[in-house]
């Protein structure tokens, strides 16, 4: 499986920014640790970046490997919609 590539847009340290760092960390440990790539942007320190990608709203999630871009507003708390809503499939084991 090639790297999952995620980008997460935060404004500052609010609480919003917070637990979408902490979620995201969640969601990335356990089976899918060795196969994610995280970059979190702060669009207060990069609005540049924001901009080139057409952030309207932050927390945002942004998977850009693979194929198709996908994107998560908000602070990812729920979990399995974030995994479905990024399209990766996690394998459990029985």
């Amino acid at each position: 499986m090639n790297k999952i590539k995620l980008t997460l847009y935060i404004t500052g340290h609010t609480s919003k920014s917070i637990h979408a760092i902490e979620n995201l960390k969640k969601i990335s440990e356990g089976e899918l640790k060795d196969k994610i790539e995280i970059r979190i942007v702060d669009v207060l320190e990069h609005p540049q970046l924001a901009e080139d990608e057409k952030i309207l709203a932050t927390p945002t999630l942004v998977k850009t490997l693979p194929s198709p871009v996908r994107r998560i507003i908000g602070d990812l708390s729920q979990v399995e919609k974030v995994l479905l809503g990024l399209d990766v499939r996690v394998i459990t084991k029985p």
